[in-house]
């Protein structure tokens, strides 16, 4: 699998006998993206920044809509005597912004307050139109360049044998949706629509609550769609939230709560039912006009929402026939829900009494919805709509079951002790009070368990003195399935073929639509002043819609580009040249050869700097030959630049969905003191250093290093130290780890490593030893790693995580540290 991803890709296109994905010519020439919105603009003085007078203008109003306080401390701010006039501002107060900012040209439709009756009960619902949202996304100029028109089938061989399942495009719902439409109505052009809708909390004491419902398109690829700030998701509607407390019979009110779920999904998405079948043209930023048919394909959302929009019941399947009842058992067939037997039963509402469209409906374990929104949607099956959740199912999911069975097999206070000492890593989180104490832990903290949980366990002993093996081969098993759900490759039974058929899970993760919350429902709600707060909320994110394009757009006016991404071969990423990347200035421009010894640990430096100078500039000569060379060396400085962070990029960390961001760090600090005179430890953390065989997959031609210190050579010494050379910018000085071994493959399957040390070195002392210590260029380090402590049966309580990688006789390798290690420590 891990080679399979980085194979050149084999594609399939669509055949386009039919004319599929074609453009249409049209009467007059079609204009899109920035030059369309600029002839909406008032600009008869060409001023890059109008309707705003002037640059400092337009950032007063930008910060005071995207950064800024409310609007009553904007309106006292510009009510200071003379601020109005010293800034040379043409507004005075907030209304008058908003009457500037009202002006813009909206990028995306207005929002719409319509009541919606229900069992004789009339509720307010805030939509937009659906065609113009998805109009908006589709020429977004942002978007231009990344839009996919037609679905491809990907393979990793020339043969076509192993398929690659990754961007919606690549999965078999889009292929074969193509194929039907063409059937009909040749010419198409699919837009798949993902919609996600979750309740949230604004406030946690008044109980008040929204419920958002989200909309992006499947021709935009998942890395902009997993983004908030690059704009890929289109706030569709704001849903009522009653609870129907005066209906007090509970299935009544349940039944109730779903119908006006319903009701209002279908008022929103009704004009798919018709622009889906016989399509609408639509242009694009590129000016290229199309005829293009909206589909729904996918909703993201949680289990409960799961149930709500497929109208099955609380405990069941929703995409399956298993029942409540059958849901852990493997032996029992789990087949997919008849979508055709759904609508017949769902379709003769009004022909049965209640009762009998009760029973009808009972009988095939659905839920006696009225007109669910789905139903007349064209070339949708809501069952496999329903997509994979890494949020919900599998870290607050399969992780938390698996956490709380860790804590009821071991002891708390050997579990919490190891947490609180396992090193410091990138992207690895210390819980230096334990896990067992947790509550009510996010999807983000269990992935920080996934990091350390299987390290956590080996070695700790069962009650009883059981055998712990087939519980860390448990562990190893569910962590692997976790990390592998996940990949750009691939319900736990259903992973697979949703995967096939709508693209890899991480396209769907419902905490990407969890993060929108904050902007386009937390935020909007403190905005307001509590009172009718969906009309303010609403206005609030339509002016925040307003400046942000023209934001895009002054860019575009000022440097004539959008921002430039590449795709290769799947996510998109940006061009970078080297995998390294520093700052400009070093963290301490020189530090004496003395604090690198006492305070680095860097025992060896001034003759590790010598070998490795003397290897670089004979590097045909024998070892013992370069010994002899560095023996004589004079170096002619006795302090060095030094860097406290490196960071490092490779091309496939955007395949594994880094955890953070798209950059792995490496840290390599002393011990210091913060602004309140407390001390905090020093950091070296470890890393995965190429011995100049390795490659892409595995550990082979890799070793693991401590990094003690990041420098350069003096400037002023390099002509005289290298003599018709030049040596890399970077150098590290790092103390080796043991070579990998096989790894042990009879229960955790890790590798088991330790420190490597040198006999009759000249750096031997009481806490480090006679440790093994070389300088190499900081290219040659790969990216961080994390070391894992073997605990043993239980843990001395006199290691801490900021000495215990010196403690610590042998580790384990860890794979579980980001997406990213776990495909290239195999």
């Amino acid at each position: 699998m891990q080679e399979a991803l980085r194979r050149a890709v084999h594609i399939e296109h669509f055949p386009t006998s039919t004319g599929a994905g074609r453009t249409i010519p049209t009467a007059s020439e079609s204009t899109g993206g920035y030059s369309q919105y600029a002839s909406r603009l008032d600009n008869s003085q060409n001023n890059v920044y109008a309707p705003f007078e002037s640059k400092l203008e337009w950032d007063v109003v930008r910060w005071s809509k995207l950064r800024g306080p409310g609007s009553t401390a904007c309106t006292e701010l510009l009510g200071i005597d003379e601020i109005q006039e010293r800034l040379g501002l043409s507004f005075k107060n907030t209304r008058e912004i908003d009457q500037i900012v009202d002006s813009l040209p909206a990028p995306r439709p207005c929002f719409h307050r319509e009541e919606i009756e229900v069992d004789g009960e009339a509720f307010d619902v805030y939509f937009r139109n659906v065609i113009e949202c998805i109009r908006a996304l589709y020429s977004e100029p942002e978007f231009s360049q990344h839009l996919v028109f037609l679905p491809e089938r990907h393979y990793s061989d020339p043969d076509r044998t192993l398929r690659l399942f990754h961007e919606m495009h690549s999965g078999k719902w889009w292929w074969a949706a193509q194929k039907a439409i063409e059937a009909d109505t040749p010419g198409a052009t699919i837009i798949p629509l993902i919609i996600s809708s979750d309740k949230t909390q604004l406030t946690l004491f008044r109980n008040k609550a929204a419920y958002p419902v989200y909309l992006t398109i499947g021709n935009l690829p998942k890395d902009i769609r997993s983004k908030p700030s690059r704009g890929g998701h289109v706030l569709l509607a704001y849903l009522p939230t009653t609870k129907l407390s005066h209906i007090t019979n509970k299935a009544a009110r349940r039944r109730t709560l779903a119908n006006l779920f319903h009701t209002c999904m279908r008022h929103i998405l009704s004009p798919l039912e018709t622009i889906g079948l016989s399509g609408t043209q639509m242009t694009s930023a590129d000016g290229a006009t199309r005829r293009v048919h909206p589909i729904y394909a996918a909703y993201v959302s949680d289990y409960p929402e799961q149930v709500l929009v497929t109208c099955t019941k609380s405990g069941d399947c929703p995409i399956g026939t298993q029942s409540r009842h059958g849901l852990g058992e493997l032996n029992i067939p789990c087949e997919l829900r008849d979508i055709s037997e759904a609508l017949d039963v769902l379709g003769r509402v009004d022909e049965l009494s209640r009762a009998e469209y009760a029973a009808a409906c009972k009988e095939i374990h659905l839920k006696p919805v009225y007109r669910p929104f789905w139903e007349n949607l064209p070339y949708s099956n809501v069952f496999t709509s329903i997509t994979p959740d890494i949020l919900h199912q599998l870290l607050q999911g399969i992780v938390k079951h698996l956490v709380a069975w860790i804590k009821e097999a071991y002891s708390a206070d050997e579990i919490d002790a190891r947490c609180a000492r396992f090193p410091p890593n990138h992207n690895v989180r210390v819980f230096f009070k334990g896990i067992t104490p947790l509550s009510r832990l996010t999807g983000r903290e269990h992935a920080d368990i996934c990091r350390i949980l299987l390290g956590l366990v080996i070695g700790m002993r069962l009650p009883d003195n059981a055998s712990p093996a087939r519980l860390v081969r448990a562990v190893r098993a569910l962590l692997d399935f976790v990390y592998v759900a996940q990949y750009p490759l691939h319900f736990l039974r259903h992973y697979r073929f949703l995967i096939e058929l709508l693209g890899s899970a991480d396209n769907y993760n419902t905490e990407y639509t969890e993060r929108l919350h904050i902007d386009m429902a937390k935020d909007a709600y403190r905005a307001s002043n509590k009172k009718d707060e969906y009309d303010q909320m609403t206005l609030w994110l339509e002016r925040r819609e307003k400046i942000t394009r023209h934001e895009r757009y002054i860019k575009w006016r000022l440097t004539g580009q959008q921002t430039v991404y590449s795709n290769v071969n799947g996510p998109l990423y940006k061009h970078r040249e080297s995998h390294v990347l520093m700052t400009r200035e070093p963290s301490v421009k020189a530090v004496l050869f003395d604090r690198l010894n006492s305070e680095y640990g860097a025992l060896d430096f001034e003759r590790c700097v010598a070998l490795w100078i003397a290897g670089f500039n004979h590097p045909t000569a024998s070892a013992r030959e370069n010994k002899a060379i560095a023996a004589g060396l004079r170096l002619g400085f006795d302090a060095v630049p030094v860097y406290h962070k490196a960071k490092f990029w490779e091309s496939d960390f955007p395949r594994y969905r880094h955890a953070s961001d798209e950059y792995d760090v490496v840290h390599s600090r002393p011990s210091r003191q913060d602004k309140r005179g407390r001390g905090v430890p020093g950091r070296f953390d470890t890393a995965l250093v190429n011995l100049g065989a390795g490659g892409a997959v595995g550990v082979d031609g890799y070793r693991v290093a401590q990094i003690r210190v990041i420098f350069s050579i003096p400037k002023r010494r390099i002509p005289t130290l290298f003599p018709g050379r030049t040596p890399p910018e970077h150098l590290v000085y790092l103390e080796w780890f043991t070579p990998f071994r096989a790894a042990d493959t009879s229960t955790h399957g890790l590798f088991k490593i330790g420190r490597s040390t040198t006999v009759g070195s000249s750096i031997a002392n009481e806490r480090h030893g006679a440790r093994s210590a070389v300088v190499v260029p900081l290219t040659d380090v790969r990216r961080s790693i994390h070391l894992w402590p073997c605990f043993g049966v239980e843990v001395p309580r006199s290691w801490s995580s900021d000495s215990v990688l010196d403690d610590c006789p042998k580790f384990f390798v860890s794979p579980f540290t980001d997406r990213h290690s776990y495909g290239t420590v195999v």
